[in-house]
């Protein structure tokens, strides 16, 4: 006889941020196949990772480079799920859920992660066009529709949350003020030292800082779209207005119910997340453990862990949630601060070291018990480095070294023989609190296999959260790896038995100008995808000979080999440099007559250059060979080098700016074009501190201030976002130049392959510190070897286009077929926008082009007469 199939259990949850599906995720990893789960999603995407909501508005970034979860994840785990659709009524007598729709919802289990809601201040005129929250990317939408209209932006609120949407009004090019209640910045986390030097930097950056001011009301402005009347009698006018004065529990679902609410908001729970109801629980911002609300996304991360446990398990579980260490260490505006346990004084006894270093404007405040023994709070402004330390020391009850001030002060040894590395913390050291992973996790998956940070990371997710612990797990893993006797192969490949920082070296130091020469004196085999272009670079970093040499070509990838990046449906890019984001009005004209020729879609770049798309192999040399006789020349858009530096108009227009911001950046663009380096590199110069290039989001930001430049260093990074470090103040031209010649050269010989500078600088031994020693004051002695470096690699270079097409043989390299010069008629293109677009093929389509490419042309052809085909994305 056939059995009746167990029914699943089901499971309803009521939000899908990012802690609404980190319970989704912790429940489908063991138990996937007992439970059927829906999740209501009250915005039009599924969970996006709210902590790094700020890089939303960095060059190249969109919704989707935040994404947590996405649909085919959830289709293909069995998850349900409701896009833009609120639920309204809890109708717990009968188990179901209601939605503004009308649909509704049956469960066994019902799981409420509804987060929280901005707080707006009840100011009459708080909700004109221009008034704005900080909560979602549709606020962050609006408030960049809003800055394109506007020339000034307040921030009302200098909390956490304030300062990181001061950070996106500064990003957006706007005159930016934070306005606060309270005496000083970050009234909660900080003291008034740490608050007074936090506001110091931060109005170095070029952001206005008003403390202790109430904003009675807004009004229509004179000099600009509003005017803040603010209850001292001062005002304060400006085009747009961000609320991000702090949050409160979105409960309002769970008050239309018989749940349970504390007295000033929350949803109650107890140790295992339940509310009073049975079957319910609330995770998250919206719920109220021990009459306190948790703002910060590790402990909503630790509730949705105990909520899935004590579900999976049917209450058979010792997990619990015990509450949450809310300190914290983030950058706000480019300065590192951390603030860890209670900082304001009110322990009984409570002892303080404090450190204040004006000139290099560093504040550490350490607060001891009153025995000596332990820590009870630390404020750390403008050098967070101590942070993992200190953190680890409170949580684990350490005890203290004799002298406590060694874990504030630089350079200060501790001789007591206190062990305060991290082999002194115990296994159950939480070292990544956004995924609860302990020193023993990492200790267990180094035994497992792991020998480096990306297996660490793949395996137990440590530093993938918010990344304020990668230090710290780096240092655990290093640390266990040693203990066990394990030596990390760091080989680039089979064929090489070095790391590339030491082929850099044997080529540099031996002269080795070949891939062949350097394979017969130190490696073996054929050389393989991996070697070849890692050491193609190397070649080209040092000797910058042309990269289409016939000993060197078969170490180049596709981009590189033919010049022009290749784009998805088969044609080039064509990308001609454009220093400093200036050019002529004939240069722009060629450019235009160039697209209209050869049908090319046109598109101006993030860093102010026109690209050409849809070039086909055989017209590359002719198209690059009137844009070589107009003046152009490469710009090494194909190549891991330094691409673009991108600038403001600076002091030659702008009213605010200070200095020549695009003389500069084209001296820098023509100093460094072309440098082959481990990963593409982009630079950015502002001409005054509003900070209009965005130059701290890249790899080499300068911004003019009134006493010289400030340099930025290794910012972006990719996949994980990262502004730069301020690396040096008020420099003169020469003095900033000498420091990148530094910066970059040591950057080529010591980074991974493929590593871009923002990896660099988190793995570099010795951090900023050590960068600067070497670069500042030539710790290591190599400083003018350095520097020769770059002037041998500056006086070889060469537009690789220009050389290419006055040599007929390489030309042949560029042409369809041997012998032919006709066109590919398997490349097609649609028409949206006035311009020419990709066919968007699929794999079968691909496949019967090259079967029969006349026929799939034809039918092609009459297919899209037949029809409208809709363009989502545009690589």
């Amino acid at each position: 006889m056939s059995q009746t199939p167990t029914r699943k259990t089901k499971i309803v949850v009521v939000g899908n941020g990012m802690v609404g599906h980190k319970f989704i995720d912790n429940l489908i990893q063991d138990k996937s196949d007992e439970f059927d789960i829906i999740t209501f999603c009250e915005e039009s995407r599924l969970a996006y990772d709210r902590v790094q909501l700020t890089s939303y508005f960095d060059e190249g970034k969109g919704a989707d480079d935040l994404a947590l979860a996405s649909e085919g994840y959830y289709q293909s785990n069995g998850i349900n799920y409701l896009l833009n659709s609120k639920v309204t009524q809890l109708d717990t007598d009968n188990n179901q859920v209601i939605t503004d729709s009308g649909h509704i919802e049956s469960y066994d289990k019902l799981v409420l992660a509804t987060g929280s809601f901005p707080f707006v201040p009840p100011i009459p005129g708080n909700d004109q066009e221009h008034c704005h929250v900080y909560r979602t990317l549709d606020d962050l939408d609006a408030i960049e529709l809003s800055s394109k209209q506007s020339k000034s932006g307040v921030v009302i609120g200098g909390g956490l949350l304030g300062l990181e949407a001061a950070n996106a009004v500064k990003n957006l090019g706007l005159e930016t003020h934070v306005v606060e209640f309270a005496p000083r910045l970050m009234a909660v986390q900080l003291d008034d030292g740490g608050g007074a030097l936090l506001r110091r930097k931060i109005e170095g950056l070029g952001v206005q800082v008003h403390t202790e001011k109430a904003t009675s009301e807004i009004i229509a402005g004179e000099t600009a779209r509003y005017r803040m009347n603010f209850a001292d009698g001062t005002h304060l006018e400006t085009d747009m207005i961000v609320f991000s004065a702090g949050i409160r529990p979105q409960d309002a679902l769970a008050r239309s119910s018989n749940i349970t609410i504390g007295e000033r908001g929350g949803i109650v729970i107890n140790d295992h997340c339940q509310t009073n109801i049975d079957n319910v629980y609330a995770v998250g911002e919206c719920a109220l453990w021990d009459n306190k609300i948790f703002g910060l996304v590790a402990p909503g991360y630790s509730m949705a862990k105990v909520a899935a446990s004590h579900i999976a398990t049917n209450g058979e579980t010792e997990s619990s949630f015990t509450g949450a260490d809310m300190s914290t260490k983030l950058k706000l505006l480019g300065v590192d601060v951390a603030s860890i346990g209670e900082v304001h004084g009110q322990t009984e006894g409570a002892q303080s070291y404090t450190y204040n270093d004006e000139i290099e404007q560093v504040y550490k405040r350490l607060i001891i018990s009153a025995d000596g023994k332990k820590i009870v709070g630390a404020v750390l402004v403008g050098d967070a480095e101590a942070y993992g330390t200190l953190l680890q020391t409170k949580q684990n009850d350490m005890p203290l070294p004799e002298n406590p001030a060694v874990l504030i002060l630089p350079n200060v040894a501790d001789d007591s023989g206190s062990a305060m590395g991290v082999e002194a913390l115990p296994d159950t050291a939480v070292i990544c609190s956004c995924f609860d992973v302990t020193k023993g996790d990492i200790k267990q998956a180094v035994s497992a296999g792991c020998t480096t940070m990306a297996s660490l990371k793949e395996s137990t997710n440590a530093s993938t959260g918010c990344g304020g612990c990668s230090a710290l797990a780096k240092q655990v893993l290093d640390s266990e790896l040693s203990n066990l006797g394990v030596e990390v192969c760091n080989d680039i490949c089979e064929h090489f038995a070095y790391s590339r920082q030491e082929l850099t070296d044997i080529i540099r130091v031996n002269k080795i100008k070949s891939f062949d020469e350097l394979l017969d004196s130190h490696g073996q085999g054929l050389g393989c995808t991996v070697c070849k272009p890692a050491i193609g670079s190397i070649l080209a970093s040092y000797w910058n000979d042309y990269i289409l040499e016939d000993q060197h070509l078969e170490l180049q990838d596709t981009n590189d080999i033919y010049l022009g990046n290749m784009q998805k449906d088969g044609t080039y890019s064509v990308v001609p440099r454009i220093a400093g984001g200036e050019i002529t009005p004939d240069k722009l004209i060629v450019l235009g007559e160039v697209a209209k020729k050869f049908d090319l879609y046109t598109k101006i770049t993030g860093g102010q250059r026109v690209d050409l798309f849809g070039a086909q192999l055989n017209e590359l040399p002719i198209i690059w060979k009137t844009l070589i006789d107009a003046g152009f020349e490469t710009g090494h858009a194909y190549g891991k080098s330094v691409r673009t530096v991108k600038s403001c108009v600076g002091s030659t227009w702008c009213r605010y700016g200070v200095d020549d911001s695009v003389g500069l950046a084209i001296r820098l663009e023509n100093r460094y074009k072309g440098l082959r380096s481990p990963h593409k590199i982009k630079f950015a110069v502002s001409g005054c501190t509003r900070e209009c290039a965005e130059a701290q989001s890249k790899d080499f930001g300068v911004i003019a201030t009134d006493k010289g430049w400030n340099l930025y260093i290794c910012g972006n990074g990719g996949m994980r976002p990262r502004h730069g470090d301020l690396f040096a103040t008020d420099l003169d031209e020469t003095t900033l130049l000498k420091y990148i010649d530094r910066i970059l050269m040591f950057y080529t010989r010591t980074a991974d392959r493929l590593q871009r500078t923002s990896v660099w600088m988190e793995n570099l031994e010795g951090g900023m510190d050590y960068l600067k020693q070497v670069v500042i004051e030539d710790k290591l002695g190599v400083a003018a070897e350095l520097e020769a470096d770059i002037e041998l690699n500056i006086s070889k270079y060469q537009c690789e286009w220009k050389t290419t097409i006055e040599n007929p043989e390489k030309m042949k390299r560029f042409q369809h077929f041997i012998n032919s010069e006709d066109m590919d008629e398997n490349v097609s293109f649609i028409t949206e926008r006035d311009q020419r677009f990709p066919t968007p093929l699929s794999s079968s389509s691909i496949i019967e082009a090259a079967n029969d490419k006349s026929e799939h042309a034809s039918n092609r052809s009459e297919q899209e007469k037949a029809r409208r085909i809709e363009i989502t994305e545009v690589s």
